[in-house]
């Protein structure tokens, strides 16, 4: 999953010293519907070739340019994709292309934010009757202009609106604005309205917002209330609930212009760079931790493995969560280390892993007829191992292996675990001197504590390729034949 940065963005300026909308006039501003404003920025981002969506990896030439279409054709969009695909982190994101501030009518009474211009509620009408002299005029900021909400539980007044029973007994009459309480949606009027996980929303709501699409209007309560709101919608969903029949009413499907389909990383190295990204543990510090480039590789290797295991529901999908959650997990079981020890820096090893039943539980979901009545812990250590011999193999050269299985074979065992000093792995392998030079292959530093590390790489990998046996025990690893 591409990550992206916070859904916020940073404020460079203070709202335009423009309070009434004599000044506003005079100042030159225009009025401009929502997607107009999304794809004029858009063009000028474009232009001066900036970064239009800063901290995404691995979706430049898929994702992104689907984005950038649907923006300049002015469409309001769905993102399918399994979970953890930033489908609504990108949807956060859109408030980029917004301006900065946006001028409204500053009306007490009235729920939406008015167009200067053009007002849609009788409220906001009146108001510019007035002389302009008058009429106050306050600022909205873009990060305020998008609101979003997940479809489960999700009720037609939330989204849309209802019939206020306070209003009516003050003396509204129903049907007619003054007696509606607004929901999200018209509440989001020049703004971004986002659902996530559309497949699980009710039909009547779904049915309220294709009519928002289509024609813009609704009926709360059998009342007819059309206004002329002015927004993008965006949608999220995952692709086996949404192509499922009856999920998605056939009208609501059919007025979303684009569909933007995500992915996983395509290259590991990607993913590692996201897994980093999203951590945002710190590595240097009082206790520094130097992570070896293949206990990289292998925390990414098993998000990758269990993507394509046949013991997963692959329809779920395997979030990004999973990578970034189990990769915190090994760098803070190093730090505990470093820290009891005094090794700086402190440096992963395979038997930090074994932390990651911690956090990997519960982010994936098994196949019930695949999984054969494997436990969630059972499959974890199945890809776990995976894993490490596809890292392995890449890093390893097979010749040598053999003579040090046969070693093991006269009865030797090793034991190592996450609190074991690295100053310890020397004494603990004299009796298997090839270990040091397939340590050595992996990586040519002589600290100790990377040594350790790439020590415990070589017998895991020797493992988990079927040429010594281990056994585990309250986070110690013995190796043996």
């Amino acid at each position: 999953m591409p990550p992206i940065e916070s859904m916020t963005t940073e404020r460079v300026s203070n709202p335009p010293a423009i309070e009434t909308l004599a000044e506003l006039r005079a100042s030159g501003w225009t009025s401009r519907s929502v997607k107009a404003e999304l794809r004029e920025n858009l063009v000028e981002m474009l232009e001066r070739d900036e970064p239009l969506f800063p901290g995404v990896i691995g979706y430049e030439d898929t994702v992104l340019p689907e984005i950038v279409l649907a923006l300049l054709s002015g469409h309001d969009m769905l993102f399918l994709g399994e979970k953890g695909q930033a489908k609504s982190r990108i949807m956060r994101m859109l408030v980029r292309f917004l301006d900065e501030w946006t001028p409204y009518l500053d009306l007490p009474d009235c729920p939406v934010h008015e167009d200067p211009e053009s007002p849609i509620t009788a409220a906001g009408r009146a108001a510019i009757t007035a002389p302009p002299e008058s009429v106050p005029i306050a600022w909205w900021h873009r990060d305020d202009r998008y609101a979003e909400r997940l479809a489960p539980g999700t009720k037609f007044a939330d989204v849309i609106g209802e019939i206020d029973p306070a209003k009516v007994m003050a003396g509204a009459r129903l049907g007619e604005e003054q007696a509606m309480h607004f929901g999200l949606v018209p509440r989001m009027h020049r703004g971004i309205f986002a659902m996530n996980e559309l497949p699980d929303l009710d039909e009547l709501v779904q049915t309220g917002l294709f009519n928002i699409l289509e024609e813009r209007d609704v009926q709360i309560r059998g009342y007819p209330v059309r206004f002329e709101m002015d927004l993008m919608l965006v949608f999220s969903a995952n692709p086996s609930t949404y192509n499922r029949s009856g999920k998605v009413i056939p009208q609501l499907k059919d007025r979303i212009g684009s569909t933007i389909r995500t992915h996983y990383p395509a290259e590991r190295a990607d993913g590692i760079r996201i897994t980093r990204q999203e951590a945002g543990i710190p590595l240097d510090g009082a206790y520094p931790v130097l992570v070896p480039p293949f206990m990289d590789e292998i925390v990414e290797q098993i998000s990758i493995q269990a993507r394509t295991s046949p013991y997963i529901d692959h329809e779920s999908g395997v979030s990004a969560r999973f990578a970034t959650g189990n990769w915190r997990a090994m760098v803070a079981s190093a730090r505990r280390r470093g820290i009891r020890h005094g090794e700086q820096p402190a440096v992963p090893r395979i038997c930090d892993l074994a932390h990651l039943r911690g956090t990997a539980m519960g982010k994936m979901e098994l196949d019930l007829m695949g999984a054969h009545q494997l436990t969630e812990s059972q499959v974890l250590d199945v890809i776990i191992a995976e894993a490490i011999a596809a890292v392995f193999n890449e890093y390893v050269d097979t010749h040598g292996l053999e003579e040090i299985s046969e070693i093991f074979g006269t009865g030797v065992r090793i034991e190592v675990g996450d609190l074991l000093p690295s100053s310890d792995y020397a004494s603990r392998l004299e009796r298997v001197p090839p270990m040091w030079e397939k340590a050595f292959e992996v990586n040519a530093a002589t600290d100790d504590a990377v040594r350790a590390s790439c020590i415990e790489f070589v017998l895991a990998g020797l493992h988990a390729t079927d040429r010594i046996s281990r056994t585990e025990r309250n986070g110690r690893l013995t190796y043996e034949t």
